[in-house]
């Protein structure tokens, strides 16, 4: 299955086909209120943790280090990923920052570990889940089950 996961600046203006508007930072951006960004939800659990962005911002990492390791602290935990991900279910999900340039951010990274999680959840669904089952799908398929 396809998703759309759009990012977006949360400075520029909300449109109609931004589908599900999600902030995914842990900070509330200066000068906005919440009426005016059009949101559907705040969700900081998703963002890189307060050390790890200190550190990149304080240059004590390099823009690689920080992918690596908040790629890692994602797959630490997965479960920050679902409210994302069933936001990306229903049609297309919007993340939004306040980082001044997407393409550098947190981001792009954030994207691609949705749509991997969605993509093994997805195969996942299409596999038999009880012997009975993989014994109807072999049945199907005219091959003999054990």
């Amino acid at each position: 299955m396809s998703y759309d996961i759009a990012l977006k600046r949360i400075y520029s203006p909300s449109e109609p086909d931004d589908g599900a508007r999600v902030l995914v930072d842990r900070l509330w951006p200066r000068g906005k209120q919440r009426e005016a960004l059009a949101l559907t939800d705040w969700y900081r659990d998703a963002s890189p943790s307060p050390l790890l962005r200190r550190q990149l911002h304080q240059q004590e990492i390099s823009s690689a280090v920080f992918t690596v390791r908040y790629r890692g602290e994602l797959r630490d935990h997965p479960e920050a990923l679902l409210p994302l991900m069933r936001h990306a279910r229903r049609g297309r999900l919007t993340l939004l920052s306040a980082e001044r340039n997407l393409d550098d951010s947190y981001l792009p990274t954030l994207q691609q570990a949705l749509l991997e999680a969605l993509q093994a959840e997805d195969t996942a669904d299409c596999e038999p889940s009880s012997p009975p089952c993989l014994a109807h799908l072999l049945a199907s398929q005219g091959m003999p089950s054990r």
